[in-house]
């Protein structure tokens, strides 16, 4: 089944081209990385796919619903605001800073979107986000304030979070840039854990490790183009095009 389907995607920054006709499908239970340069469009385009930001031209749809579609003048449509909440909302996001509530406990960090947005009980969800909290290690960090905790500890917890809106894709935007070397690999377990489980997964990274072990699809992007995309064998193994084996010879 499509998860996700982006075609040809367009977004400008005032005078500045930064998608260029970027077009991608996402499998049911398929774990996609996305590499390439600083400045290349990728966390851009990650922000679009759930409106964060606004395209300008191109189709999104979410599960076989269209988001985004182009109107008469070729221009981008977007559906009526409550189908665009309900159709994102399919979408968790981790961003590469935690965000989470300094004046929230964690156990409240994880409970206040589904009370407030989805209007569950408190006591319904508390169990769930319990559980949560199980699975990424940190259940014995339930009462504690964001500011107590590691790096590493708060991104775990924003994943937790995302996760509490049971979506059923998790958008990833460099989660590890943020961290300390030692702290990426607690935050990197976690959403190995996540591909184990076949949670569909769209992951911005610089940790090539992961691209190469984890994702079943390795997507090099640059200059606001998908430029190359295959298998993680045939990407860091044997890349076709010039502009990607540049980009691997830097940082492997």
């Amino acid at each position: 089944m499509k998860m996700l389907q982006a075609i040809d995607i367009y977004k400008r920054f005032q005078n500045l081209e930064v998608l260029k006709g970027i077009s991608l499908t996402l499998e049911q239970g398929e774990v996609a990385a996305v590499i390439g340069p600083s400045g290349s469009g990728k966390s851009t385009f990650l922000r679009c796919l759930n409106r964060l930001e606004t395209i300008d031209r191109g189709t999104i749809q979410i599960e076989g619903e269209v988001l985004v579609a182009p109107g008469p003048d070729g221009r981008s449509r977007y559906v009526p605001e409550p189908e665009a909440r309900r159709i994102c909302g399919r979408m968790g996001m981790v961003f590469q800073q935690f965000n989470l509530f300094p004046h929230l406990t964690v156990l409240d960090n994880l409970i206040e979107a589904p009370v407030v947005v989805k209007g569950l009980k408190r006591e319904e969800v508390i169990p769930e986000a319990e559980e949560l909290l199980r699975k990424v290690g940190l259940a014995e960090k339930r009462d504690s304030y964001p500011a107590r905790l590691s790096g590493g500890q708060k991104q775990r917890v924003a994943i937790a979070r995302a996760l509490a809106m049971k979506p059923d894709i998790m958008l990833f935007d460099e989660p590890t840039s943020a961290l300390d070397p030692e702290l990426t690999g607690e935050v990197l377990k976690t959403m190995r854990k996540l591909a184990e489980e076949h949670m569909t997964m769209l992951v911005v990274t610089h940790e090539m490790a992961f691209a190469r072990e984890v994702a079943n699809r390795v997507v090099f992007m640059d200059n606001g183009e998908i430029v190359e995309e295959g298998t993680p064998k045939v990407i860091f193994n044997c890349p076709t095009h010039s502009r990607t084996k540049a980009f691997l010879e830097k940082v492997l």
